[in-house]
């Protein structure tokens, strides 16, 4: 755990990338691994990660995003994009899946599976996507300390225009919807005004409140 802490207290939001520096490819698998293995409400796992590689893709995702230099010059970028909808054919999807995976059918996870139907079912597709991002949201925490665990600087941003983004990279088409991305690579301390400044978080008492 000490590790951890240490890890959490190393890693800021990277303001300035150092273009030139690339995440080999394990440790890029293994934040992605990490992602992968995060928690999600029912294990549906609502949300899907895209690495954009492709440079014409980034400038245009930097045009939407406030012309945020990270986007670009960060060694990968990736874009959490969650389902527009939780359908009841993605629910049977998973719990399908669930069941091959493990080799028999559950009475009990057939019944929680008509359960969730009827959840989302009375919800709206705009309640449904909502639930689906804060799943997206999630991961996004798992891969900042699986980066932090490697080495490697990350800068969660959600100032970007959604709707742009889905459209550069067709996600529409996909039944999804942009969430948050997240550049990944190395930090260039001579031109990152917030490298050097003392992390600033409220103090436990002001944070944590404990009932007995």
């Amino acid at each position: 755990m000490t590790d951890v802490i240490q890890h959490l207290n190393w890693r800021y939001a990277t303001k300035s990338y150092d273009a030139s520096k690339k995440l080999d490819d394990d440790k890029l698998n293994r934040i992605l691994e990490a992602i992968r293995l995060a928690p999600t409400s029912s294990g549906l796992q609502p949300f899907e990660v895209f690495v954009v590689n492709n440079p014409e893709l980034r400038a245009k995702i930097r045009e939407v995003a406030w012309n945020q230099p990270q986007v670009t010059d960060a060694s990968h970028l990736l874009v959490f994009a969650a389902w527009d909808n939780i359908t009841p054919e993605r629910i049977d999807s998973m719990f399908d899946y669930t069941n091959e995976v493990r080799g028999f059918k559950n009475e009990g996870w057939e019944a929680y599976r008509q359960k969730l139907q009827s959840i989302v079912a009375a919800r709206s597709d705009a309640a449904n996507f909502d639930a689906a991002a804060r799943q997206a949201y999630i991961g996004l925490g798992v891969a900042l300390v699986a980066a932090a665990a490697e080495g490697v600087d990350s800068t969660p941003m959600e100032g970007f225009d959604p709707a742009a983004v889905d459209q550069i990279l067709s996600l529409k088409e996909r039944k999804l919807r942009s969430v948050v991305v997240l550049p990944l690579g190395y930090r260039k301390p001579d031109t990152d005004w917030l490298v050097n400044l003392k992390k600033v978080r409220r103090p436990r008492e002001q944070f944590v409140t404990e009932l007995n």
